[in-house]
């Protein structure tokens, strides 16, 4: 099953009020209406694209070793997956579906990192609950997230419904007062620091394959030979 046919089943699910969550129908009208609101604002228009030169950054991973984007860039591509939190469902699918292809992109010379803005003991939930093998760095504040354009500030109703229905304080999950998240995106990086392949989609539910980012890996691996 494709990456977003697992994210449709897990919708409909939710939108039903089906287990585990059982959530209560009335939610789901703020939550799209934030979606809409953040397409409608045109933001994902405004974030890195191919052929833009990838921001630098440097990073702590749940373990609290530095990771630099330069120093991966030296040993080949990056591929770098921004994503909301562990507690987003949809987030933790698409990092089940990412490790699933990870000794595809590695054969083909890629190094694979995800940055969400959590704290750290909350990456290493993510890492352990996923079962993943490759790096989850925090960015504190999404303030890589905003060198790409991804970063956007959650909107009042959608605070409110985040803090007091599903308990969900990202003031405390990321360790930052700001409410702002990263629109989910990935991203492909040349050793030369230029975006080969970009995803960017300011509704959290859709995400694209793995296997799509894989032709540019590819067109990298055979220019380097």
């Amino acid at each position: 099953m494709s990456l977003q046919a697992k994210l449709a089943a897990f919708k409909k699910n939710f939108e039903a009020g089906g287990p585990p969550y059982n959530a209560p129908e009335w939610i789901h009208e703020p939550m799209h209406r934030a979606t809409n609101e953040l397409i409608a604002s045109g933001a994902a228009n405004r974030a890195k694209k191919v052929g833009d030169v990838a921001p630098t950054f440097i990073l702590q991973d749940a373990d609290g070793n530095t990771v630099s984007s330069t120093e991966l860039l030296t040993k080949g591509a990056l591929v770098i997956s921004f994503y909301r939190g562990v507690w987003c469902p949809y987030c933790n699918i698409e990092l089940q579906s990412l490790q699933e292809a990870l000794p595809t992109i590695r054969e083909l010379g890629g190094n694979l990192v995800a940055i969400s803005p959590q704290t750290a003991p909350n990456s290493r939930r993510s890492a352990r609950e996923n079962k993943l093998d490759f790096p989850i760095l925090s960015d504190p504040g999404n303030e890589v997230a905003a060198a790409f354009g991804l970063r956007f500030t959650l909107p009042d109703y959608l605070v409110d419904l985040y803090k007091n229905v599903f308990k969900n304080d990202l003031q405390v999950v990321n360790g930052d007062p700001s409410w702002t998240l990263p629109m989910p995106a990935r991203y492909v990086i040349g050793k030369n620091g230029d975006v080969v392949y970009a995803d960017v989609n300011p509704d959290y539910t859709t995400r694209p394959d793995p296997e799509e980012l894989l032709p540019a890996l590819r067109k990298l691996a055979d220019a380097s030979k």
